[in-house]
């Protein structure tokens, strides 16, 4: 494990100063933005939970994405803090999201079917893209991989949302959306869990 981290340390820095990773993030930047608003006002109007948990966490990601970029050509030490407030960020969403499901399946109506396919499709569209786009990333230190988690995280979201909205046009309930509010929850902790992980791994190789 020490080697593994030490690899990733020692080749960070070129990676951080590659004016390929920082347009890269910049690229993700603007579309999550765009999508957060999008996805944002389409699941008020769809009364969608899935779909307003999905904007929230492109809102998220967002932030992360500034963050990457602002402390990527600090300090690992500096980097690896970054990635662990990251992962408690992620780990609070994913828990409103649980609660705010909970809360929905005890007094809710059925969202609109049709509104949550379309922009769920729209949206993950828009984060396969930003995946393919950092996939090469993907085994820098704990920030990098933070950033490709949370890309991952997206689209297999995105594709739960288009599958939530099948259910509630066969259904006609609102259960189908409310599962997959809880499922897009359990990843975001999850999510959240790998990258304090990785924060911590390397934290603890900086010297004191």
């Amino acid at each position: 494990m020490a080697d593994d981290c030490c690899a990733s340390a020692c080749g960070s820095t070129k990676t951080l100063n590659d004016p390929r990773w920082r347009r890269a993030l910049w690229i993700a930047l603007g579309v999550n933005v765009v999508m957060f608003v999008v996805e944002f006002l389409a699941g008020a109007s769809a009364d969608s939970h899935a779909l307003q948990a999905d904007a929230l966490d492109f809102l998220g990601d967002s932030a992360n994405y500034l963050v990457s970029l602002t402390v990527a050509g600090m300090a690992l030490a500096w980097r690896a803090r970054s990635a662990f407030v990251k992962g408690l960020t992620l780990l609070a969403f994913g828990v409103w999201v649980l609660a705010t499901a909970i809360l929905a399946a005890l007094h809710g109506a059925a969202p609109e079917p049709r509104t949550m396919g379309v922009i769920g499709m729209l949206a993950l569209a828009a984060n396969l893209g930003i995946a393919l786009l950092l996939y090469q990333f993907r085994t820098g230190d704990a920030n990098m991989r933070s950033v490709w988690i949370c890309s991952r995280n997206d689209a297999i979201g995105n594709i739960a949302v288009m599958v939530a909205a099948l259910g509630v046009f066969g259904t006609g309930q609102a259960w189908p959306d409310l599962v997959v509010a809880g499922m897009m929850a359990a990843l975001a902790i999850s999510g959240g869990w790998q990258i304090l992980r990785h924060a911590r791994e390397e934290l603890r190789e900086v010297p004191a």
